[in-house]
């Protein structure tokens, strides 16, 4: 019947270690049955696989089908145990052990998890007896007549209780809402503080809890809080708002959303739409603090765009481009010079941008753009229309923040009639502050190359007076970095050099002295790292710049700073110095060809040569770069951008070329701060990331550097660099790092055998490329201790024993010492792999013997283990060694007791004490 040879297909998938092909098979048997009995095996048993999988909730049900079939279905009922045990329903799972061990009292594995499933229930009493009594005394305290001080103290450990699973869950159920929002309307700030922070532990990873909040509170005067001029206060009150929204979606942790709720809750779009209403509307409420602004533009950033193409649902962002983009793009033309506009910081105009940017980038087809389009049209047309001075300024403010977002929607809105006219007309103003737009607003529009010559014809001359003549130092450095920008037009091309000789030299040192001066403020600081992000792509201003250690130390301090719109700058500059830039491989046949035809090619600056890049690097890591950029990647995640993780993982990999520079990032926290960028960016920033984590996990010990459950974040990064599309290098930097890790613990080879490495590192055992299959085979021998990887090679159907068996007969004595060791150590765990080794191909004896004769002493003594092994197996495989050559080589052998070969002589002996006992041989005194 099929639904039998289904099930039997899905027994020979779930033991050859395909759990989702086994599910696949078990499914159609399920729908093809009728039979009650058949049906609860084929329920159990895909409760296997999904236990296996980690589908937890899955397993649970499959369990419990069984069960309603067969009460004392033994195996259904551990496994719902376990699965119970991980979803965190203890006493659920305790109860099903209890009927394990009722069924079978004498099975010791029951015995062992009833055990310890009781000792985890006593621990949860204690633990939930303990914060209830601690969770009382707080209220007591914060509702009594206590000093104040006591009543700080007591509300600042209800926050450390909050954080607790069990201790949120009390001060919910104890009507600790109602307490907190007393709380809210205290004078005292400490007390509000707490109070939030509270409401912000009950609100984390839970919808039901989160979505009591907001409807309790309101989602008004939550935002009411983030609009406060207390800075604390209005951070404490974003962090709600950033859990609610994480809670509501389930985007934060959906297995730990699964483990704290089991309840069908109501729909919370209602809940989601009100929270973004309320931000949008803070943008341009001027009675909101500047900081609580930047919270809201920092919660829009972070939960409306999605986070990936994978996903499919961006209403979130249709709604907020069709209903407050308009908002968005007046903070964006703010002035806050102009007493009627939108007070703004520092960074508000770059966050905007940002916004933005993934606004933008998250529409999905042209009509979606479309709508963008018209209302950034709209809004430009009616500031202009208006024929007002306030609102000209405006517009030509938007522009300018739309050529730093979505650069497709700046330079559309250039092309207007009169726009690029009006930006020069505002240049040759008297008014300091019309200059100051408009200075800006070119130095945006120069980076565009639809607009390049437009500017080099018209307003170079513009940037030279106004950088002259002006009295303000902020028009001066605007004016400064629009002519650094069209001073690097060329970027790295020596040959294309737009000003004459020295004076981008003369340009970077004034940028230099700008950030050196302690009288110049950051924000001028912050124009100056800008211009020399543009410079440094000239050879000679890199090389002055690595020597000012002034410079450099202004400008690592600037990025370490709390508020960095900064970072992409720094970044550029330090991308700039390394060299580790995109650069396209030159060919020497197309370079001659394009030089015959009389096509511009390229010339490269005699100072851009690895020796120079090198020195520069040194300077570099001198100037303690490393700790900077650990700094920088902890930055807010409004500023840090996928196109600024990419920027500092190119460094980050550029520092670790040389490896005696190594140790100086780990010891500077280089480590640490690599594994997020090799966890979120660009395709290509992850990779860099992941290629620089290999370097550095290679030259060290991975477990010191990457210490506690660190190390498990390493693996997917690693395994991600095995692919046919990158380099060889960089598949052999992964494969060398993975070897490194897999010689670490059993968790760690099992955790990447769960990644799907397997079945990559025995591709690369195939290559060409001898460093590339070496490193294969030795990552390999490293995972052959696996009890997991060992099943793989005992599996019918697959190639890989008779692999590893042809390798050990390579000319290669690194690949034949791996592929010996890892025959070694299968056959010496696995007794079936010992009569499989024999089978998988006739050359296994000479190969064998080979070994054995080898001249390089460790090959040989994996050799004899291997011998060992095979002989110990099946009397056959004894007689078959022993008929061979390999009974005179094991007497040689055994009679050599010379101090070096003295570990391989008692190999031998054991080999012919083997096969003594197997009387195939008889002693000889």
């Amino acid at each position: 019947m099929e639904e039998t040879k289904l099930r039997e297909d899905g027994n020979k998938l779930f033991k050859a270690g395909d759990n989702k092909g086994a599910i696949g098979c078990y499914s159609k048997a399920i729908k093809l049955t009728a039979n009650k009995e058949q049906l609860a095996i084929l329920y159990r048993n895909r409760s296997a696989c999904h236990l296996k999988l980690e589908n937890f909730s899955q397993a649970v049900s499959d369990s419990t089908k069984a069960i309603e079939t067969d009460q004392k279905d033994v195996k259904a009922l551990y496994r719902r145990s376990l699965a119970l045990e991980r979803l965190g329903r203890i006493d659920q799972a305790f109860h099903d052990m209890q009927r394990c061990t009722a069924l079978e009292p004498k099975n010791d594995s029951f015995i062992e998890a009833l055990r310890n499933l009781r000792a985890r229930i006593q621990e949860q009493l204690h633990m939930q007896f303990s914060t209830d009594q601690r969770v009382q005394q707080m209220f007591d305290i914060l509702l009594g007549d206590a000093d104040m001080e006591k009543k700080e103290k007591a509300a600042q450990n209800l926050v450390v209780l909050g954080r607790d699973e069990a201790g949120a869950e009390l001060i919910f159920r104890g009507h600790g809402l109602q307490l907190l929002q007393r709380l809210l309307v205290t004078p005292q700030s400490l007390l509000r503080l707490a109070a939030l922070r509270t409401i912000s532990c009950l609100c984390c990873g839970h919808r039901a809890r989160a979505t009591a909040v907001l409807r309790e509170i309101s989602v008004d005067k939550v935002c009411g809080f983030m609009a406060s001029e207390e800075e604390e206060i209005s951070l404490a009150a974003c962090n709600v708002l950033q859990n609610a929204f994480e809670a509501l979606t389930g985007s934060k942790d959906k297995s730990d959303y699964i483990k704290k709720e089991q309840a069908v809750l109501t729909d919370v779009s209602k809940d989601i739409n009100i929270i973004i209403h309320c931000l949008l509307e803070m943008l341009v409420d001027r009675k909101v603090s500047t900081n609580g602004r930047d919270n809201a533009l920092t919660l829009l950033i972070q939960n409306i765009p999605c986070k990936t193409l994978k996903e499919q649902d961006n209403s979130k962002t249709l709604k907020v481009v069709k209903t407050g983009l308009k908002r968005i793009l007046r903070v964006v033309g703010s002035i806050p010079e102009l007493p009627t506009n939108i007070p703004l910081t520092d960074a508000t105009r770059m966050r905007t941008s940002v916004l933005l940017h993934r606004l933008y980038d998250d529409l999905r087809d042209d009509s979606q753009r479309d709508v963008y389009h018209s209302a950034c049209e709209g809004l430009i047309t009616e500031f202009f229309s208006s024929q007002k001075m306030e609102e000209t300024l405006q517009a030509v403010q938007t522009i300018s923040g739309l050529l730093q977002g979505p650069y497709e929607v700046g330079n559309r809105l250039l092309a207007n009639k009169g726009v690029m006219e009006t930006m020069v007309a505002l240049a040759n103003s008297q008014e300091e502050l019309h200059q100051l737009i408009a200075v800006e607003a070119l130095l945006m529009a120069a980076s565009k190359a639809s607009r390049a010559s437009f500017i080099t014809n018209n307003a170079i001359s513009l940037l030279k007076t106004a950088y002259k003549q002006a009295s303000s130092d902020k028009i001066k450095i605007r004016a400064l970095v629009g002519l650094c920008k069209l001073g690097s037009a060329g970027g790295t091309d020596y040959s294309l050099r737009q000003f004459t000789e020295g004076s981008t030299e003369k340009l970077a040192h004034q940028c230099r002295k700008w950030l050196c001066s302690g009288k110049t403020d950051n924000a001028t600081k912050r124009w100056a790292i800008e211009g020399l992000a543009y410079l440094t792509l000239d050879a000679d201003v890199k090389d002055d710049f690595v020597e000012d250690k002034d410079a450099i130390h202004a400008m690592l301090e600037l990025a370490k700073a709390k508020d960095q719109p900064v970072l992409y700058a720094v970044a550029s500059v330090l991308v700039n110095c390394t060299n580790s830039y995109e650069q396209k491989e030159k060919v020497p046949e197309m370079v001659e060809l394009a030089k015959y035809a009389k096509q511009h090619v390229p010339e490269e600056h005699p100072k851009d040569k690895q020796d120079f890049v090198e020195k520069r690097v040194k300077k570099l890591l001198q100037a303690a770069v490393v700790s900077a950029l650990v700094c920088m990647v902890r930055a807010d995640s409004a500023v840090l951008t996928n196109s600024n993780k990419e920027l500092l993982s190119r460094v980050f990999l550029a520092l670790s070329e040389n490896p005696k520079d190594r140790g100086t990032i780990v010891s500077e926290g280089g480590g640490k701060a690599l594994i997020p960028l090799a966890l979120e960016g660009t395709d290509e920033g992850k990779i860099k990331a992941a290629q620089a984590l290999a370097r550095l996990a290679v030259n060290s010990n991975p477990q010191i550097v990457f210490h506690g459950e660190m190390i498990y974040e390493l693996v997917r990064p690693l395994v991600s660099l095995l692919n046919e599309e990158l380099s060889a290098v960089q598949n052999f930097e992964g494969l060398q790092a993975l070897t490194n890790l897999a010689a670490g613990n059993d968790k760690l080879r099992q955790k990447i055998l769960k990644e799907k490495a397997l079945s990559l590192i025995e591709h690369y055992m195939f290559e060409q490329h001898e460093h590339i299959q070496r490193a294969a085979t030795e990552c390999m021998c490293n995972m052959a201790g696996c009890l997991e990887v060992q099943k793989k090679f005992i599996a019918e159907g697959n190639d890989k024993l008779k692999l590893v068996v042809l390798l050990c007969g390579e000319d290669d004595e690194q690949v034949q010492k791996a592929a010996a060791g890892t025959l070694a150590i299968l056959t010496s765990e696995q007794e079936s792999l010992c009569i499989k080794t024999t089978k998988v191909t006739t050359q296994w004896l000479d190969i064998l013997q080979r070994l054995v004769l080898h001249t390089n002493l460790e090959i040989q003594h994996r050799g004899f283990v291997i011998t060992l092994s095979l002989m110990a197996c099946a009397r056959e495989v004894a007689q078959n060694l022993m008929e061979s050559e390999m009974l005179e080589i094991l007497i040689v052998q055994a009679k050599d007791t010379t101090e070096e070969k003295k570990h391989l002589s008692k190999l031998a002996q054991e080999c012919l004490s083997k096969a003594m006992d197997f009387d195939l041989i008889k002693p000889y005194s």
